[in-house]
């Protein structure tokens, strides 16, 4: 799998439930969204516009996503985010993910991003004093689930725990079957 064929399998409509960990204070806190997922073709006006901000060539990049949310739960909340894949030039597999909050963040920031060997999507974040990882992967095709670990050099640190069932949409036919039959084996 590539990462467009990732972002393909991950457009539609998802309920998300996540469980947080705060290590530091032993405290957990959970939170509920919806989510939608567009792809975003690589002439598209946001891609375009990222690229640039980032001052990168814009035909270096692969594919994009919209990524719109709607949190329910244990307050309301919604934003968007733009994503942008800029894949390594000799490895398809892993790149760079340009990410664009619909607030003006403070320091652009480019994750790295790698499909592993099962088909699963890892994005580390470095900057400042602040690490994470996120690990996305599909249990079946309406079932996503996501790991993440964020860590500051102060000593605190979350870990959580995501899943997301689709509740509308569907992944391409063909794509669909591959990730339940990879899943189920």
């Amino acid at each position: 799998m590539n990462i467009e064929e990732f972002f393909q399998l991950s457009a539609g409509k998802w309920f998300s439930h996540r469980t947080s960990h705060h290590l530091a204070d032993k405290q957990f806190e959970h939170g509920k969204s919806d989510i939608i997922i567009e792809t975003l073709a690589v002439d598209h006006p946001e891609v375009i516009k990222l690229c640039q901000m980032y001052e990168i060539a814009p035909d270096s990049a692969s594919c994009g996503a919209r990524v719109t949310w709607n949190g329910t739960e244990p307050e309301k909340s919604n934003g968007y985010t733009v994503l942008v894949s800029i894949p390594d030039a000799d490895n398809s597999t892993e790149g760079k993910l340009l990410r664009q909050m619909d607030h003006a963040e403070k320091t652009l920031v480019v994750r790295r991003y790698k499909i592993d060997s099962d088909d699963a999507l890892t994005l580390t974040t470095e900057y400042g004093t602040i690490w994470s990882e996120e690990r996305l992967w599909f249990a079946s095709p309406n079932l996503r689930m996501r790991t993440s670990v964020l860590k500051r050099s102060d000593g605190f640190s979350v870990a959580s725990f995501t899943s997301e069932i689709r509740m509308g949409g569907s992944p391409p036919a063909a794509k669909a079957s591959e990730t339940a039959n990879s899943a189920s084996s």
